[in-house]
């Protein structure tokens, strides 16, 4: 049985609060308007803007010049073939599959997480074990789904051992990739899910409690941040935090569709 938006939003917790209200037969899930007490502000202009982040561009962490002008000349179809002959760090000697990313390469939304778990390096996908599963119901409940308008990425590319915090050498070696990944994409918004992805993409090292609940910017490139899905599997409570986050992120993307309609 295929399951309802009710459903997914029970099971995401946050059920009855975001219940969408209608008077009427329902639309499809991507052409609903959120009821005031779920959404922002009705006016763009009253969404919060932060300051730019510091000018820590991802692709300036890699140590080698010659590295980062190779990578950053790769196409699409190119990166993956690339990602899994990379031996710039030692995740080379420990890893089964790489986890370029997966999704749609034309897609508005991208999410970017930390680094891949044992399920993802067996099979190559990001966010495939229980956090995946919460993070697909969330962008169910958003109207949207893995591989249709959204595209899906970790700043690491392999998994660390015991699925520990990324360290700075691996994540500078990755930077380039995840760099790359974005300018080629030119996503209408990046969610950056949890610390890990917030601090490399806007360099700083403020909490996620701290930055989320409002646009940040990365290139040019409107930035929310969240919790990561592993964060709220233990956090219950949190879950509302990040529908709320959620629901930010899609009032940029109906903006930049009314700016565009003529």
């Amino acid at each position: 049985m295929t399951a309802t938006r009710d459903d997914i939003l029970a099971e995401l917790h946050l059920a009855p609060r975001w219940v969408l209200r209608r008077t009427e037969a329902p639309e499809p899930a991507k052409d609903v308007v959120p009821a005031p007490s779920e959404a922002l502000p009705a006016q763009a202009e009253t969404v919060p803007v932060s300051e730019p982040a510091p000018r820590i561009a991802i692709q300036d962490t890699d140590t080698t010049e010659a590295r980062r002008a190779r990578i950053a000349a790769l196409s699409w179809a190119d990166l993956p073939g690339d990602i899994a002959s990379c031996t710039a760090c030692k995740l080379c000697a420990t890893r089964h599959k790489v986890v370029p990313g997966v999704g749609d390469p034309n897609a508005d939304w991208l999410f970017v997480g930390e680094a891949p778990g044992a399920e993802e390096d067996a099979r190559g996908e990001p966010f495939v074990g229980q956090a995946g599963r919460l993070l697909d119901n969330m962008l169910a409940a958003l109207g949207l789904a893995r591989g249709r308008n959204v595209y899906i990425a970790n700043v690491l590319k392999c998994r660390p051992p015991n699925n520990r915090t990324p360290e700075p050498a691996e994540a500078a070696a990755c930077s380039p990739y995840l760099a790359r990944q974005i300018e080629l994409l030119k996503p209408k918004i990046v969610i950056a899910l949890g610390k890990t992805a917030a601090s490399l993409l806007l360099g700083t090292e403020a909490s996620v409690a701290s930055l989320r609940g409002r646009i940040h910017r990365y290139q040019g490139l409107p930035l929310v941040v969240t919790y990561h899905p592993a964060y709220l599997l233990r956090t219950l409570p949190d879950k509302a935090k990040a529908w709320e986050d959620l629901v930010l992120a899609r009032s940029v993307i109906e903006q930049t569709a009314g700016e565009a309609t003529p």
